[in-house]
């Protein structure tokens, strides 16, 4: 097939990347080439801002696609571009959406495609939202080809995936991890969350390329694992060879402490405070034989080494290191003046 990936270096598409290339396929890149050097020979590379639209149709070739998918559209104003980009030039659009548009809390936490989306929380969300009800408008009033996937929290090699972190990335959980120091989770930690392998989430995603069961059709894409927070914050431990002290804070009150542009309100109460459990079995029909094998303990083993021999990932965050001890101690000091108040009523 011929393929046009916008993006395709990210942490999703660059598993679809090298699995497309290493099946022949004709793919083609359109991104800004910040990651030019890690895209497999084979692939032709349009360097370019999207936005651009003329030199960007000056670089298409004349011949259509047989699928565009789009990874890093998160506006509406960018999918309205697409659709003029890209109307008459594909035989599909693969949009890539977000299962956090789904309604928070969910009347059932045993998530389908049909379930509302709606998440008061998230703006982020919501745009992804207004995305797909413009592609599903336009695909019933002029036929454009659409299909629209929804990823849940999907990791690779370059990031291990915790909940509680700052702008910097996941190293300072890790460092506090192998230091003593403990780690704070949202909740209780009881809350039960899906992680998927990239290359797992691959597999299923290229099998809708090219799909005709998948046009005009939405579909969720996740590993059939489900852990608590306490558990995976425990694999991360074993793959670090050390133990993890576990902190328990509110998820509400971590959002209300936080700096506003870490977006724990969007990231936690919107999204990772919340068990969902997810029924893939749209996604199994459509394409027989999917199924996710990466567990999460051997996915995150492959992440804790990746990251360990490659300093320059290890990207301290002395903020929300800092951030994190007053929180613990401004939490353990309200206990003790409640125990010494509850000691004092009692005398």
């Amino acid at each position: 097939m011929k393929i046009l990936m916008i993006g395709g270096t990210g942490t999703i598409s660059s598993a679809i990347t090298r699995q497309l290339a290493e099946s022949g396929h004709d793919l083609w890149l359109l991104n800004r080439g910040t990651r030019k050097n890690e895209v497999p020979a084979s692939v032709k590379q349009i360097i370019a801002d999207i936005d651009d639209e003329a030199k960007v149709l000056a670089s298409l070739p004349d011949e259509p696609f047989d699928a565009i998918c789009e990874f890093i559209g998160f506006l509406p104003s960018q999918v309205e571009r697409d659709i003029r980009l890209f109307r008459g030039r594909t035989r599909q659009y693969v949009y890539i959406s977000s299962a956090s548009a789904y309604n928070k809390p969910a009347a059932n936490h045993v998530i389908t495609e049909g379930t509302t989306l709606a998440n008061p929380y998230w703006e982020y969300s919501r745009n992804k939202i207004v995305c797909e009800e413009l592609l599903l408008r336009e695909y019933r009033g002029n036929g454009f080809p659409v299909t629209i996937v929804r990823p849940s929290h999907t990791y690779c090699e370059r990031g291990v995936p915790v909940s509680v972190h700052g702008l910097k990335g996941s190293w300072q959980v890790l460092k506090r991890m192998m230091e003593g120091k403990p780690v704070l989770v949202q909740g209780d930690g009881t809350s039960l969350w899906t992680l998927t392998w990239n290359e797992d989430f691959a597999r299923g995603f290229i099998g809708l390329l090219g799909n005709p069961k998948a046009i005009g059709e939405v579909f969720q894409i996740m590993s059939d694992e489900q852990l608590t927070w306490n558990q995976v914050y425990g694999c991360v431990a074993n793959a670090l060879h050390t133990t993890v002290n576990l902190y328990h804070v509110s998820s509400d009150f971590l959002a209300a402490v936080a700096p506003k542009e870490w977006d724990f309100t969007g990231n936690l109460l919107g999204d990772k405070s919340l068990t969902v459990i997810f029924d893939c079995t749209k996604l199994k029909r459509a394409v027989p034989g999917f199924c996710a094998t990466t567990r999460f303990d051997e996915g995150v083993r492959r992440c804790v080494d990746y990251i360990l021999s490659h300093p320059e990932l290890q990207v301290e965050d002395l903020e929300f290191d800092t951030w994190c001890d007053q929180v613990i101690m401004a939490q353990e000091e309200a206990k003790a003046r409640l125990v010494c108040n509850a000691v004092a009523n009692k005398e």
